[in-house]
C-alpha cells in the first residue's frame, strides 16, 4: 500500500473563514468590505446575517458554523465587548482554537491589544455592563486570551489605511490557506510519490521559466496528479491559474474565454474581458511578465491552445512554472517542451487499496469479496477511472451481482472507460485509425519490425502511423521493438470494430475470435466488409472448407493463418478436392500461411494487389504450377522459411525488394533474372542450393546474409553500388567467390568459416568505406597489399594468421574471436 494511503486525512471544513464582529461597530464599514474581499478571493466566509438558514435559531446555526470553520477573524471595537452575544461566540470560538486544524486571529480595528487585553479605555467601558454578570469571568478570560494571539492592527499594519490593511489581512488568510492545500490529500492513493516526481523536474529553486509535459492515456490520472502538484506549490507563486478540459472547453466556445480565466485567475479580477484570440495572446503576454505565476494548462490536445495560452518562455516572470496535461506527446514536442513526464499507472497494492475505498470503504476489501476484488483490480490494470467506476458500481451488492458483473466485463467493455478512451481515436486522421485498429485487433505485442512490413503491405506508412499513435498514448514502444497497448485501449480498438452489426461478425471489418471464423468459413457466410483475419488453424483443419470460404471476401486484405502442428505429405495427397473451387481474394496485400498444405497457389488466384507473402512449414513446391505462371507485379515480401520448395523463379517478382529463404532443405535453385528492387537477401540452411544465380546488376541491393549452404561452390556478383553487408557464412563448398569491385559503400565484409576461400582480391583496398573483414576459419593464408593502406579496418582472423602478417597488438571480443585493427 503506497505510503500516502496511511497518513492522516485533513478534517474539511465548510467554511475557511468565520468572521466575528459587532454589528452596529462595523457591519456596513470595515466588516462589509473585509467579507466582500474575502469572497471575491473565493474563500468561503461565514457572516452572521449573510449564512443564516431559516427555521433555526442563531445561536445554534452560530455553534455550528464555528465548529465547521477553519480560521476565526475576531474584530474587537469599541463597543464589541458590550454585546453578550459577541462575548458568547468568543467563547466558543477560544475553545475551538485549542483543538487541531481551527485558528482566531484577531483584527484590532479601532482599539489597541492591551485595552482589550487588560479591559481599559473604550473596551473595559463596554464590559462595565456585564461585571454583575455569572459569565462575566470567562469572558473576561477569553477576552484576555483572544487579544494574546497574533494578528493584525489597523494602527500599526497599515498606518490606518483601511483597504491596505483589508489587503494585508486576505493575503495573509489566502497564504494559510494554500500552505494547509498544499499536502496532498490523503484519500489520493500513491499520489505523494508521484507529485514529489513531477516537483522535482520543475527544480522550483531555479530562477527560469519552466514547462512540464504530463502525458497517459485516458483516465490514467494526468489531472489529479497536476492538481495535487498545483495545490501543494500554489502558495509559493503570486498569481495561480488551473485551466481544466482545454480539449472541450475550446471546441465548444473556443479560446478566449480560456485566455481571460488565465487572466481573472491571476489578476484576480472577474471584470476583464478578452475581444479575441490575438487580443487575449497580448493581454496574457503583457501581463504575466511582472508575476512570478503558476498555470496547469489541462486536456491539451492541438498546439493552437498552447500558442494562445503560453505561447513562449518569454511570456512569463522567471520562477514561473507551466504545467501540461496531454494525451498528445506531439503538441507538447511541437511546443518545445524539454520536460515530458508519464504519469504512472497504480500498482497492483494501490489499485486494491483504491478499490477498497470506493467499494467498501476501507482501505482494504473484506475477506468474502478478496478474490473477487483482485479480478476486478487485473479487469482495471492499473487505469484510476476504471478501478474508481467499478468500486463504486459494485458498492453495496452480494457476491452473485459480483460475479455477474465481472463475466459481463469479458465481451462488454466498461462505457466510462471506453468513452474517454475513445477521445484519442476519435482525433485520429481515417489511416491512422485504419493502422490502430489492425494493432488493436491484431498485431499488439508484435515486434515493430513485423508489424510495419504488415501494414507497409497494406498500403499504409506505417512508420509514421505507429509514431503518431505512440505520441497519442495509444501505443507503447518498448526498447527492444515490442509493440504493447494497454488492455482497455485494446478493448476499446475491438469494441469500435464489432459495435457494428454487433451480432454480425461477418460485418466485421476484422475478424480474430476462431469459433466466429470457423463459422464464418463453413458456412460459406463470408462479406465483402471483412478486411483483416488472423486465424489459428490447428492440426488438422480441413483446409478445402477454409480456402472455399474465403471466396466471398472479396476485399480482404490481410490474411494470417498460423497453426500448431505441421501436416505430413501424406495427408495431403489423401485429400480429394476440386481445384477450381479454391480461392484467395484477389484484393489480398499481406498472405501468411503456415502449414499451407499445397503444393502451388491456387490457379484462381490473381496476386495482383499482393505485396508481401510468407509460406512457413508449408508444402509449396514452387509458386505456381507449369503453365500457369502469374506475375507478382507488386510484390515486395518474399519469404519462405521450413518449407519443401524446390525451385524459385523470381522473375514473376521483377519489384521484390526483401527475399529471406530460411531452412528450406529441398531448395536446389534460385533464379533472379531481373531484380532491380532487391535490397536485401538472407539464404539460410538451405542445405541443397548449388545455384544462386545472382541479377547482373542489383543497384539498390544493400545486404546479403548467406548461411550454411552447404553445397554452394560458386558465387558471382553483378554491379552493386549499394551493398553496405556482404556476410558469406559457414557455406563450406564454396570455392569459387567472387567480390564485386564496384561496392564503394561496402562497411562489413564476413566469410567466417568458408574453408575453401583461399585468398581476398586485391581490390579490396579501393573499398574506402570498408571497416570490419572476418575471415576466421577460412583458407586464407596471406592478405594483400592493399589491405595495408587501409585505415580504421578492424579484421577478424586467427592469430597466427594475424601475427603471420605483422600484427602484434591482438585484442578478444565476447565470443573469443580475435581481431586487430589497421
Amino acid at each position: 500500500m503506497a505510503s500516502s494511503s496511511t497518513s492522516s486525512v485533513q478534517k474539511s471544513f465548510k467554511y475557511d473563514v468565520f468572521i466575528s464582529f459587532r454589528g452596529e461597530d462595523t457591519r456596513n464599514t470595515f466588516v462589509g468590505h473585509l467579507y466582500n474581499a474575502l469572497e471575491q478571493k473565493g474563500i468561503e466566509t461565514y457572516i452572521d446575517d449573510k449564512k443564516i438558514r431559516k427555521g433555526k435559531t442563531i445561536s445554534d446555526e452560530l455553534i455550528e458554523a464555528i465548529e465547521n470553520s477553519r480560521f476565526y477573524i475576531i474584530v474587537f471595537s469599541k463597543k464589541y465587548a458590550s454585546s453578550s452575544w459577541c462575548l458568547e461566540e468568543l467563547v466558543k470560538i477560544m475553545e475551538c482554537q485549542k483543538m487541531p486544524d481551527h485558528t482566531a486571529y484577531p483584527v484590532f480595528y479601532d482599539v489597541e491589544p492591551t485595552e482589550v487585553r487588560k479591559l481599559y479605555g473604550p473596551v473595559g467601558e463596554a464590559f462595565k455592563r456585564h461585571e454583575n454578570d455569572e459569565s462575566a469571568g470567562k469572558w473576561r478570560e477569553a477576552l484576555k486570551e483572544a487579544a494574546s494571539l497574533a494578528g493584525w492592527e489597523l494602527k500599526t499594519t497599515a498606518a490606518g489605511h483601511e483597504a491596505n490593511f483589508i489587503n494585508k489581512i486576505i493575503q495573509d488568510i489566502s497564504l494559510e490557506l494554500r500552505f494547509i492545500d498544499s499536502s496532498v490529500d490523503g484519500n489520493l492513493v500513491g499520489m505523494e510519490t508521484r507529485v514529489d516526481e513531477i516537483i522535482s523536474s520543475l527544480e522550483m529553486g531555479v530562477d527560469d521559466v519552466r514547462m512540464i509535459g504530463i502525458k497517459g492515456m485516458g483516465g490514467a490520472g494526468k489531472t489529479t496528479l497536476a492538481r495535487a502538484v498545483f495545490d501543494k506549490l500554489s502558495f509559493q507563486f503570486e498569481g495561480q491559474s488551473f485551466v481544466e478540459n482545454i480539449r472541450e472547453k475550446s471546441s465548444l466556445s473556443g479560446l478566449d474565454p480560456l485566455q481571460k480565466q488565465v487572466l481573472s485567475d491571476v489578476l484576480n479580477d472577474q471584470g476583464i474581458t478578452v475581444s479575441g484570440v490575438h487580443e487575449g495572446k497580448k493581454m496574457i503576454q503583457k501581463k504575466m511578465r511582472f508575476r512570478k505565476v503558476l498555470i496547469v494548462l489541462d486536456d491539451v490536445d492541438k498546439i493552437e491552445q498552447l500558442e494562445a495560452l503560453a505561447g513562449g518562455r518569454d511570456w512569463f516572470k522567471p520562477g514561473s512554472r507551466i504545467i501540461i496535461t496531454t494525451r498528445e506527446e506531439q503538441v507538447l514536442v511541437a511546443h518545445k517542451v524539454e520536460l515530458i513526464r508519464d504519469v504512472h499507472l497504480l500498482d497492483d497494492k494501490e489499485a486494491i487499496c483504491v478499490f477498497s475505498r470506493h467499494a467498501f470503504g476501507g482501505e482494504i476489501p473484506s475477506e468474502a469479496y478478496k478474490e473477487l476484488s483482485e479480478q476486478v483490480v487485473r479487469y482495471a490494470a492499473g487505469l484510476p477511472l476504471t478501478i474508481k467506476v467499478l468500486g463504486s458500481f459494485l458498492c453495496g451488492k452480494d457476491d452473485l451481482e459480483w460475479e455477474e458483473a465481472i463475466d459481463r466485463l469479458k465481451t462488454i467493455p466498461l462505457r466510462e472507460t471506453i468513452e474517454k478512451l475513445e477521445l484519442s481515436y476519435d482525433d485520429l486522421e481515417e489511416d491512422y485509425k485504419e493502422i490502430f485498429l489492425d494493432v488493436a485487433c491484431i498485431f499488439k505485442g508484435w515486434f515493430k519490425d513485423n508489424v510495419v512490413i504488415r501494414l507497409e503491405s497494406c498500403g499504409f506508412r506505417a512508420r509514421i502511423g505507429l509514431r503518431v499513435l505512440e505520441l497519442k498514448c495509444l501505443i507503447t514502444i518498448s526498447k527492444y521493438g515490442k509493440l504493447d497497448m494497454h488492455d482497455h485501449i485494446e478493448e476499446m480498438g475491438k469494441n469500435i470494430v464489432r459495435r457494428v452489426n454487433p451480432n454480425k461478425p461477418e460485418m466485421h471489418s476484422r475478424l480474430w475470435i476462431k469459433e466466429e471464423i470457423e463459422d464464418i468459413l463453413a458456412n460459406d457466410s463470408g462479406t465483402q466488409a471483412t478486411k483483416c483475419i488472423r486465424l489459428f488453424a490447428p492440426y488438422g483443419s480441413n483446409y478445402e472448407i477454409l480456402m472455399k470460404g474465403l471466396a466471398n471476401m472479396k476485399e480482404l486484405r490481410f490474411l494470417e493463418l498460423f497453426t500448431d502442428g505441421y501436416v505430413s505429405k501424406n495427408e495431403v495427397s489423401e485429400w480429394k478436392f476440386d481445384e477450381d473451387s479454391l480461392h484467395l481474394p484477389n484484393a489480398l496485400r499481406f498472405l501468411c500461411w503456415w502449414n499451407y498444405p499445397f503444393w502451388n497457389l491456387p490457379k484462381t488466384f490473381q496476386p495482383n494487389n499482393l505485396v508481401a507473402l510468407e509460406m512457413i512449414a508449408s508444402k509449396m513446391v514452387q509458386l505456381w504450377k507449369d503453365g500457369q505462371e502469374k506475375p507478382f507485379l507488386k510484390l515486395r515480401f518474399l519469404q519462405f522459411r521450413y518449407s519443401d520448395l524446390r525451385t524459385l523463379d523470381l522473375s514473376v517478382a521483377p519489384n521484390l525488394e526483401t527475399l529471406i529463404l530460411e531452412d528450406c532443405y529441398y531448395l536446389v535453385e534460385v533464379h533472379f533474372q531481373v531484380t532491380p528492387n532487391l535490397k536485401e537477401l538472407i539464404i539460410d540452411r538451405c542445405s541443397s542450393l548449388e545455384k544462386l544465380h545472382m541479377p547482373a546488376d542489383s543497384p539498390k541491393l544493400r545486404s546479403l546474409d548467406l548461411r550454411y549452404l552447404k553445397k554452394l561452390r560458386t558465387l558471382h556478383f553483378g554491379v552493386t553500388p549499394n551493398l553496405e553487408t556482404l556476410r558469406v557464412r559457414d557455406c563450406k563448398n564454396l570455392v569459387d567467390l567472387q567480390i564485386p569491385a564496384e561496392c564503394p559503400k561496402l562497411v562489413t565484409l564476413n566469410l567466417g568459416n568458408c574453408i575453401q576461400v583461399a585468398e581476398l582480391p586485391e581490390e579490396i583496398g579501393r573499398l574506402e568505406c570498408l571497416k570490419e573483414v572476418d575471415i576466421t576459419g577460412t583458407g586464407i593464408s596471406h592478405l594483400p597489399e592493399s589491405i595495408f593502406r587501409m585505415k580504421g579496418l578492424r579484421i577478424f582472423g586467427s592469430r597466427e594468421l594475424l601475427e603471420s602478417c605483422g600484427f602484434t597488438s591482438e585484442k578478444k571480443t565476447s565470443d573469443n574471436k580475435t581481431f586487430c585493427y589497421i
